[in-house]
């Protein structure tokens, strides 16, 4: 009985090292964009092996982001209880895992869908882990940076259809990478203190009255309302999405001038949960009210 919970609980510590929230979020984005690329039925089978390699690239980036930061996240309250800082999973071991579940998605993607659709899971993954991660030590573009791998398997989910990536794709590239960016500015404000003790550099560092923060993250959220709307002129969806992004974008954009002139712990977590709800229901309402 020992052995058996002990097994489990090592298991559970694998698992938290994929961060699990985040791959789920990232598989939905996948999804939507394999499903606004209008699949056929015989496509169906394809969704499955876009998810189980997604969620296995994800996994493993997230676990080599965790490899790297072991130090930092020691230093972090919100993070110092993680499996590697606490010492509950080895360094090597974590690796291998790492490696294993990340390389083995990439080549699941190629072997079961097409080359593309690897190949961004591949970029995924190495620029997550290798370059954004080092680089949120040394300087703020990380942030921007970090947009591009976040932003990228909503354009392998529509690869995974077409094989090739179109304009429309980069449409919805853009809705993820310009909504990540208040997204990540507003966690990035309520953490400040956390992310400045651990050597990351944010755009709060040298912005003690949030000024640079917040305008920054208004115009971003003002950016999304045109692209938001763009896959109606592209005829992706119909005219109740067109609508329906424009009164959520306007939302978001209204909530980040808030943040803006209240720039208080307040108004940064209004804004990081509305951030939270306006890209799941854009999403649902862009593939509710697809074009075929």
């Amino acid at each position: 009985m020992v052995s058996v919970a002990l097994s489990r609980t090592q298991a559970a510590d694998f698992v938290e090292l994929t961060k699990p929230r985040i791959v789920t979020m990232v598989m939905v984005t996948a999804a939507a964009g394999f499903w606004m690329a209008g699949p056929s039925l015989a496509q169906a089978m394809s969704l499955f092996h876009l998810l189980v390699g997604t969620m296995l690239v994800a996994g493993g980036a997230n676990a080599l982001n965790q490899i790297i930061e072991r130090d930092v996240d020691a230093n972090m309250r919100r993070t110092r209880n993680r499996p590697l800082p606490t010492g509950r999973v080895d360094v090597g071991a974590a690796l291998a895992f790492a490696l294993l579940i990340g390389t083995g998605g990439v080549l699941y993607l190629w072997a079961t869908l097409n080359a593309m659709t690897a190949a961004l899971a591949a970029l995924t993954l190495a620029s997550y882990a290798f370059v954004y991660t080092p680089l949120k030590r040394k300087t703020t573009v990380a942030t921007l940076i970090g947009g591009i791998p976040g932003a990228l398997p909503i354009v392998g989910g529509w690869t995974a259809v077409t094989g090739v990536i179109h304009a429309e794709a980069w449409i919805l590239f853009w809705i993820l990478f310009l909504w990540q960016l208040p997204h990540f500015l507003a966690l990035g404000w309520l953490f400040r203190d956390q992310y400045r003790q651990a050597g990351f550099k944010m755009l709060s560092d040298n912005d003690p009255e949030g000024h640079v923060t917040f305008l920054n993250a208004t115009v971003y959220a003002a950016a999304l309302v045109p692209v938001s709307m763009a896959p109606t002129v592209l005829h992706m969806a119909g005219g109740w999405y067109f609508v329906g992004s424009l009164l959520l974008s306007g939302w978001f954009v209204a909530l980040s001038v808030r943040a803006f002139r209240r720039r208080d712990d307040a108004g940064a977590k209004s804004l990081f949960k509305a951030s939270l709800v306006y890209l799941p229901a854009l999403l649902l309402l862009m593939s509710v009210n697809r074009i075929g």
